[in-house]
């Protein structure tokens, strides 16, 4: 299972975070999360793969930050059309969009079907009125209605108690988990102990 750390943003930070067995971690270029990394990167880690996360960004922008920063995923967390993801992937970046789920609502369906040809991944997050996270969980279970081919990443409150949870949940497309304000001592600072303990737990 795939880890990604998301909402990275300090050196000293980003260097302990990538000692740990991780594998992906994001980077949010958009001003109005309390998460903004800024134009450039304090660090860029090269043990991990680079995401970063974009919220309706100029075209132009995007591909500005991922080649000052060697992005090699890009994240999108707006209203993003399938052609411009398609247009990315034509560039060499493998392409996640983001989705957002809310338990009262039925699973988006059809809006997930439409970028099933232009997207290397996809993450579901809980559904929020807001760009940035809500740190709160989404049931997992509505994601039995998605029946592309696409693998996922699931987001959204997970916190150091999920593992057992996460271990229990399974799906033919589910590759990973994404972390973050869970696991912060304050925004963008990761506890690297917490995040070591829980990976622990859900490797063994």
């Amino acid at each position: 299972m795939k880890i990604k750390i998301c909402g990275m943003r300090e050196e000293r930070n980003i260097r302990a975070v990538e000692r740990l067995p991780v594998d992906w971690m994001g980077f949010i270029f958009y001003s109005g999360s309390s998460r903004y990394v800024g134009e450039k990167l304090s660090h860029i880690p090269e043990k991990v793969k680079r995401v970063g996360v974009f919220v309706n960004e100029q075209p132009e922008i995007v591909r500005e930050r991922a080649e000052q920063n060697r992005l090699q995923i890009l994240q999108l967390h707006g209203d993003e059309s399938p052609s411009f993801c398609r247009e990315l992937q034509d560039e060499g970046f493998q392409v996640m969009k983001a989705f957002g789920v809310k338990a009262d609502q039925p699973f988006p369906s059809e809006e997930v079907q439409r970028y099933e040809a232009c997207c290397d991944y996809l993450l579901f997050d809980t559904k929020t009125p807001m760009h940035e996270g809500s740190g709160k969980k989404f049931d997992w279970e509505l994601l039995n209605d998605y029946r592309g081919t696409i693998p996922f990443l699931i987001s959204g409150g997970i916190s150091p108690g999920d593992a057992e949870v996460i271990k229990a949940f399974s799906h033919p497309q589910l590759m990973g988990v994404d972390l973050n304000s869970g696991f912060e001592t304050s925004p963008a600072i990761k506890d690297v102990s917490l995040l070591q303990t829980f990976i622990n737990q859900l490797m063994r």
